[in-house]
């Protein structure tokens, strides 16, 4: 839920920008963060792996059935990179609304490490919009409700109640273990 309350108040932020067309695009980059930590310990029974990341904290991960646990050793170097991307589009009237979820995850070409990504779009409906606040209020699939300030007047004027807006994020994660020397 909180990934949807930033993209939609990232997005409300940015509706105004580019041209008036009936179906206005924004893309909003995400952080791209890559992180490295030593590997502490394995323990192949709970499928756990200790990192040490170089302030010196320690961190407990839980890898799944099909991770290559096995090809992890005491000493290696694990890098993760984190990437996001949100964007948010004006729904012109009448289009069908849309609630998906599609993931995906590729084994990498090293000894351990991969690829996973996910993908979400759904489309919101504008339940109020006040303009002294200034803030919006939004409703969507399975009962979820989100309301927020907005900085940007002149986006914020051009919605209001009823008005749809889709939100798709996209997340991936590129994990690469490098053999210790």
């Amino acid at each position: 839920m909180s990934r949807i309350s930033v993209a939609v108040a990232c997005g409300v932020l940015v509706l105004g920008v580019g041209s008036r067309a009936q179906a206005q695009v924004k893309v909003i980059p995400g952080d791209r963060v890559t992180v490295s930590a030593t590997v502490e310990a394995v323990e192949q029974s709970t499928r756990t792996v200790v990192l040490r990341s170089k302030e010196g904290a320690l961190r407990t991960v839980q890898l799944g059935p099909t991770a290559q646990i096995g090809n992890i050793k005491v000493g290696d170097t694990v890098s993760a990179t984190y990437y996001e991307n949100i964007i948010i589009r004006k729904k012109p009237a009448g289009e069908p609304d849309v609630d998906t979820l599609e993931a995906a995850a590729q084994r990498g070409n090293t000894k351990a490490g991969g690829t996973i990504g996910l993908q979400q779009a759904v489309t919101a409906t504008v339940t109020a919009v006040d303009m002294n606040a200034p803030s919006i209020s939004l409703s969507g699939p399975r009962g979820w409700t989100y309301s927020s300030k907005v900085q940007d007047k002149k986006a914020l004027e051009q919605l209001k109640a009823g008005d749809k807006i889709d939100i798709t994020w996209t997340e991936a994660i590129l994990v690469a273990v490098t053999p210790a020397k």
